[in-house]
């Protein structure tokens, strides 16, 4: 009987898939490159009641629809490892609190016809948020096993354990099935019967490639081989007329749908008022006409709080610094009867090397407090949205407006997170463009200037460079 198991480990970033992949296999774990690409490959073991578990803590993607080969390297990754059925079994790990926007992933997965088990991390967040979850309606409603634990504070984990020790051997495939828009449908079932035998040959489900092809997934379309796809195109033709609407977006609706469903069936929330308020305020930031100059004055606003208050603890950081390094020490170094020339090296050079940075302190903190907020409130996944139309105009996505945002801390960080832009032209566009970014280096001599030379009005200055430049 086979005792060496081979589990993948799916979910969206921030779900707490690599915490739970850490406590789970502890130290043993190895850390490479996926073949051909840059992304990072971790895998990791551990043994429970006779078995070896390794664990391999795929990409953390928030969707799995890499239609080309120059899509996100991490969701190329993810799609890639899941579809050639390597594992026994697919552990998707979604985040509790935000049940729904996860179950976006899950959709995707159902579809692939793999064993799996979806986990419902960070139950301890969903208990404070007065938020209650129907396990036994998901596992009924997915066909595969449900568990919820809190992996940072171990809650659940021998559940866990042993649902994976019994999902290895049993595979659970869910056996829900997505329903589409009637044209689509019909598409598919013409699609079907073509790839039968393909389907058998190759480690895929017929249905989830049938809506691949349809969707030009570049793998689908490699399985399925050239002959097929003249009829492809000619249902995806019919599809869009009967329609009068692009295929991606048929298939997006239709799984947010099922989602919401689900959503609606699983979650009770006892206050709906918060819900109801973010509704409210994403009407307004969101708006085509008020999203824009929204963003602008909240960019203005971030550099008026950071430059206007930033710099009134300048001098409080300059003449501490100063203070202490250079005149204390020197006085102390003297006492010492120092030679003179080693006194001015130590304190002019290094105390007044260390009090010139001390001074960028409060702007940068401040700048990172602000974009910290407007992180933690989701306001710069809204501003995304909001930018996505203007940076069509010079070639970019509204994912690069991210990375570029990023540039603000720190450009290093900013390429860094280009890699999960969707193709390779992005991702060199973005990189060439983010260097230009005024990074949080840059700010503080921005604002040092400004503040100098324009007493009143410094935020303006500096608003003006960001703007324009």
């Amino acid at each position: 009987m086979k005792n060496d198991f081979i589990v993948g480990v799916v979910g969206n970033p921030n779900c707490g898939k690599t915490t739970l992949f850490n406590v789970l296999t502890g130290s043993r774990q190895h850390v490479g490159n996926w073949p051909g690409v840059t992304v990072e490959k971790k895998t990791g073991e551990y043994s429970f009641a006779g078995q070896r578990i390794e664990l391999v803590d795929l990409p953390g993607t928030y969707s799995l629809e890499a239609a080309d080969d120059q899509v996100s390297l991490d969701e190329k990754v993810a799609r890639d490892f899941v579809a050639s059925r390597q594992a026994d079994l697919v552990v998707n790990i979604i985040d509790a609190s935000n049940i729904e926007r996860n179950l976006y992933l899950t959709s995707q997965l159902i579809e692939m016809r793999v064993p799996m088990l979806l986990v419902l991390n960070m139950m301890d967040a969903v208990k404070q948020r007065g938020i209650k979850i129907d396990v036994d309606f998901l596992s009924e409603q997915l066909g595969c096993p449900v568990v919820p634990i809190s992996a940072s504070n171990g809650d659940g984990l021998a559940a866990l354990k042993t649902a994976i020790k019994q999902a290895v051997v049993n595979k659970p495939i869910p056996t829900v099935a997505i329903p589409y828009i009637s044209a689509l449908e019909q598409a598919i079932e013409q699609l079907i019967p073509l790839l039968a035998a393909i389907a058998q040959q190759e480690p895929c489900d017929d249905r989830w490639l049938a809506m691949r092809l349809l969707e030009d997934d570049t793998l689908a379309r490699q399985i399925a081989g050239p002959e097929l796809l003249p009829k492809v195109a000619e249902l995806q033709r019919w599809v869009e007329a009967e329609t009068d609407d692009e295929i991606d977006i048929l298939a997006a609706d239709a799984r947010y749908g099922f989602v919401n469903q689900l959503t609606q069936g699983a979650v009770c929330k006892l206050n709906e008022v918060s819900r109801h308020i973010t509704e409210k305020i994403d009407s307004i930031v969101l708006n085509r006409f008020l999203g824009i100059p929204i963003f602008l004055l909240v960019m203005y606003a971030m550099f008026m709080f950071t430059i206007n208050i930033g710099s009134a603890f300048v001098d409080f950081f300059d003449q501490t610094v100063g203070a202490l390094l250079v005149d204390g020490l020197s006085q102390l170094l003297t006492g010492w009867h120092w030679p003179e020339w080693l006194v001015v090296l130590i304190t002019q050079g290094i105390g007044g090397g260390i009090q010139v940075v001390a001074t960028f302190i409060p702007i940068v903190g401040f700048l990172f407090m602000f974009l910290s907020a407007l992180e933690d409130s989701g306001y710069m996944a809204r501003a995304a949205f909001v930018m996505d139309r203007f940076m069509r105009m010079i070639g970019l996505p509204g994912k690069s407006f991210v990375p570029m945002i990023v540039g603000f801390g720190c450009n290093v960080p900013a390429i860094m997170a280009t890699r999960t832009l969707e193709n390779q032209r992005e991702r060199i566009l973005t990189n060439l463009m983010n260097p230009f970014m005024s990074c949080g280096a840059r700010l503080p001599v921005h604002a040092l200037f400004a503040s100098a030379f324009f007493p009143v009005g410094g935020q303006n200055l500096v608003f003006g460079l960001y703007l324009l430049g």
